[in-house]
Protein backbone atom coordinates (compact mmCIF):
# COMPACT_ATOMS: atom_id res chain seq x y z
CA UNK A 1 0.00 0.00 0.00
CA UNK A 2 1.34 3.43 -0.92
CA UNK A 3 1.90 6.01 1.79
CA UNK A 4 -0.40 9.02 1.68
CA UNK A 5 1.07 12.23 0.25
CA UNK A 6 3.04 14.60 2.45
CA UNK A 7 3.36 18.30 1.76
CA UNK A 8 6.58 19.66 3.27
CA UNK A 9 6.77 23.39 3.98
CA UNK A 10 10.39 24.39 4.52
CA UNK A 11 10.19 27.39 6.85
CA UNK A 12 12.48 29.87 8.54
CA UNK A 13 13.79 33.38 8.24
CA UNK A 14 15.81 34.71 5.34
CA UNK A 15 19.19 33.06 5.06
CA UNK A 16 18.19 29.87 6.85
CA UNK A 17 18.63 27.77 3.71
CA UNK A 18 15.03 27.02 2.79
CA UNK A 19 15.68 26.78 -0.94
CA UNK A 20 18.86 24.73 -0.56
CA UNK A 21 17.23 22.19 1.75
CA UNK A 22 13.95 22.18 -0.18
CA UNK A 23 15.67 21.44 -3.49
CA UNK A 24 17.84 18.75 -1.89
CA UNK A 25 14.84 17.04 -0.27
CA UNK A 26 12.77 17.21 -3.45
CA UNK A 27 15.61 15.70 -5.45
CA UNK A 28 16.21 12.94 -2.89
CA UNK A 29 12.51 12.10 -2.57
CA UNK A 30 11.60 12.57 -6.23
CA UNK A 31 8.93 15.10 -5.27
CA UNK A 32 8.12 18.38 -7.03
CA UNK A 33 9.62 21.55 -5.56
CA UNK A 34 8.25 25.09 -5.51
CA UNK A 35 10.16 28.18 -4.43
CA UNK A 36 7.58 30.04 -2.37
CA UNK A 37 9.23 33.42 -2.99
CA UNK A 38 8.06 33.11 -6.62
CA UNK A 39 4.47 33.36 -5.36
CA UNK A 40 4.88 36.81 -3.78
CA UNK A 41 2.76 39.49 -5.46
CA UNK A 42 4.89 42.09 -7.31
CA UNK A 43 4.02 44.71 -4.69
CA UNK A 44 5.53 42.57 -1.93
CA UNK A 45 8.73 42.10 -3.89
CA UNK A 46 8.92 45.85 -4.53
CA UNK A 47 8.40 46.62 -0.84
CA UNK A 48 11.05 44.15 0.31
CA UNK A 49 13.47 45.31 -2.39
CA UNK A 50 13.03 48.84 -1.05
CA UNK A 51 13.88 47.61 2.46
CA UNK A 52 10.32 47.71 3.77
CA UNK A 53 9.17 44.89 6.04
CA UNK A 54 5.94 43.15 5.11
CA UNK A 55 2.87 43.33 7.32
CA UNK A 56 0.37 40.56 8.01
CA UNK A 57 -1.92 42.15 5.41
CA UNK A 58 0.92 42.15 2.84
CA UNK A 59 1.64 38.50 3.49
CA UNK A 60 -2.00 37.34 3.29
CA UNK A 61 -2.22 37.01 -0.54
CA UNK A 62 1.18 35.32 -0.62
CA UNK A 63 0.17 32.79 2.03
CA UNK A 64 -3.05 32.16 0.07
CA UNK A 65 -0.97 31.47 -3.05
CA UNK A 66 1.26 29.04 -1.11
CA UNK A 67 -1.85 27.26 0.19
CA UNK A 68 -3.25 27.05 -3.35
CA UNK A 69 -0.02 25.46 -4.54
CA UNK A 70 -0.23 22.89 -1.73
CA UNK A 71 -3.88 22.23 -2.61
CA UNK A 72 -2.89 21.56 -6.21
CA UNK A 73 -0.55 18.79 -5.06
CA UNK A 74 -3.25 17.48 -2.74
CA UNK A 75 -5.78 17.32 -5.59
CA UNK A 76 -3.22 15.47 -7.70
CA UNK A 77 -2.51 13.08 -4.82
CA UNK A 78 1.22 13.79 -4.87
CA UNK A 79 3.73 14.82 -2.23
CA UNK A 80 5.68 18.06 -2.65
CA UNK A 81 8.15 20.48 -1.09
CA UNK A 82 7.56 24.23 -0.93
CA UNK A 83 9.42 27.04 0.80
CA UNK A 84 7.65 29.65 2.89
CA UNK A 85 9.02 31.63 5.81
CA UNK A 86 5.80 30.86 7.78
CA UNK A 87 7.08 33.15 10.52
CA UNK A 88 3.98 33.19 12.71
CA UNK A 89 1.85 30.46 14.19
CA UNK A 90 -1.22 31.99 12.52
CA UNK A 91 0.50 31.69 9.12
CA UNK A 92 1.32 28.04 9.76
CA UNK A 93 -2.25 27.40 10.89
CA UNK A 94 -3.59 28.94 7.70
CA UNK A 95 -1.34 26.64 5.65
CA UNK A 96 -2.16 23.49 7.60
CA UNK A 97 -5.84 23.96 8.49
CA UNK A 98 -7.80 21.21 6.79
CA UNK A 99 -4.57 19.89 5.29
CA UNK A 100 -3.45 16.96 7.40
CA UNK A 101 -0.70 16.20 4.86
CA UNK A 102 1.24 19.38 5.71
CA UNK A 103 4.43 19.06 7.76
CA UNK A 104 6.72 21.98 8.52
CA UNK A 105 10.51 21.79 8.53
CA UNK A 106 11.74 24.68 10.67
CA UNK A 107 15.29 25.79 9.91
CA UNK A 108 16.72 27.23 13.09
CA UNK A 109 20.01 29.07 13.40
CA UNK A 110 21.90 31.63 15.40
CA UNK A 111 21.20 35.23 14.34
CA UNK A 112 24.91 35.76 13.62
CA UNK A 113 25.01 32.81 11.20
CA UNK A 114 21.80 33.97 9.51
CA UNK A 115 23.19 37.51 9.11
CA UNK A 116 26.41 36.15 7.63
CA UNK A 117 24.49 34.04 5.11
CA UNK A 118 22.17 36.88 4.10
CA UNK A 119 25.12 39.23 3.63
CA UNK A 120 26.80 36.72 1.25
CA UNK A 121 23.66 36.03 -0.78
CA UNK A 122 23.55 37.51 -4.27
CA UNK A 123 20.57 38.16 -6.52
CA UNK A 124 17.77 37.96 -3.94
CA UNK A 125 15.21 40.74 -3.62
CA UNK A 126 15.26 40.77 0.18
CA UNK A 127 18.03 42.99 1.55
CA UNK A 128 20.03 41.97 4.63
CA UNK A 129 18.51 44.85 6.61
CA UNK A 130 15.16 43.04 6.74
CA UNK A 131 16.52 40.03 8.62
CA UNK A 132 16.02 41.83 11.94
CA UNK A 133 12.32 42.40 11.17
CA UNK A 134 11.88 38.73 10.29
CA UNK A 135 13.57 37.64 13.52
CA UNK A 136 11.30 40.03 15.44
CA UNK A 137 8.20 38.55 13.76
CA UNK A 138 9.32 34.93 14.15
CA UNK A 139 7.20 32.80 16.45
CA UNK A 140 9.15 29.53 16.66
CA UNK A 141 6.90 26.50 16.24
CA UNK A 142 5.41 25.05 19.41
CA UNK A 143 5.56 21.34 20.30
CA UNK A 144 1.91 20.87 19.30
CA UNK A 145 2.63 21.92 15.70
CA UNK A 146 3.48 19.37 12.96
CA UNK A 147 7.12 20.43 12.78
CA UNK A 148 10.58 18.99 12.31
CA UNK A 149 13.24 21.35 13.67
CA UNK A 150 16.61 21.35 11.93
CA UNK A 151 19.70 23.25 13.06
CA UNK A 152 21.28 25.01 10.08
CA UNK A 153 24.83 24.80 11.38
CA UNK A 154 25.27 21.32 9.91
CA UNK A 155 25.96 20.23 6.31
CA UNK A 156 23.02 19.99 3.94
CA UNK A 157 23.41 16.20 3.69
CA UNK A 158 22.98 15.94 7.46
CA UNK A 159 19.92 18.19 7.30
CA UNK A 160 18.36 16.01 4.60
CA UNK A 161 19.11 12.87 6.61
CA UNK A 162 17.55 14.39 9.74
CA UNK A 163 14.35 15.31 7.89
CA UNK A 164 14.10 11.87 6.29
CA UNK A 165 14.63 10.18 9.65
CA UNK A 166 11.97 12.35 11.29
CA UNK A 167 9.51 11.65 8.47
CA UNK A 168 10.07 7.91 8.80
CA UNK A 169 9.23 8.03 12.52
CA UNK A 170 6.32 10.45 12.32
CA UNK A 171 2.70 9.43 12.21
CA UNK A 172 1.29 9.71 8.70
CA UNK A 173 -1.10 12.46 9.76
CA UNK A 174 0.02 14.17 12.96
CA UNK A 175 -2.65 15.10 15.42
CA UNK A 176 -3.89 18.68 15.29
CA UNK A 177 -5.21 20.66 18.17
Amino acid sequence: MNAPPVELVIMGVSGSGKTTLGEALALRLGWPFKEGDELHPPGNIARMSAGEALTDADRAPWLAAVAQWIDGWRRAGVSGVITCSALKRAYRQSLSQGRLEVRFVYLHGAPELLAERVARRKGHFMPPALLASQLADLEPPAPDEPVITIDIDQPIAAQVAAVLQALSKAPTHPART
